[in-house]
């Protein structure tokens, strides 16, 4: 599992795993929890690179980011290490 610190939300963490490819076990640390437990039931089971697609740049209140923005920065950094892991 993966443990995201979150920058700008009300949510303090992302947990999550990515298996083949397809994001698994969501889970928002505070953060507004119908909202947050929305967003991880939407995402479960969904290809990793598509909530990506979908959920980055979501602002929250002119912050200059969200929760969903949040989640997908997370991912985003776990598929980099992924890929650095397997050029190396």
């Amino acid at each position: 599992m993966y443990t995201y610190t979150t920058k700008g939300t009300c949510s303090r963490q992302i947990l999550f795993d990515i298996v083949d490819g397809k994001l698994t076990n969501v889970q928002f640390v505070g953060g507004c929890h119908g909202n947050t437990q929305g967003v991880a039931a939407l995402v479960e089971g969904m290809d990793a690179e598509e909530v990506i697609r979908r959920l980055q740049k979501i602002d929250c209140k002119g912050r200059g980011t969200s929760c969903p923005d949040q989640l997908a920065r997370a991912i985003r950094q776990v598929l980099k290490r992924q890929a650095e892991a397997t050029e190396a």
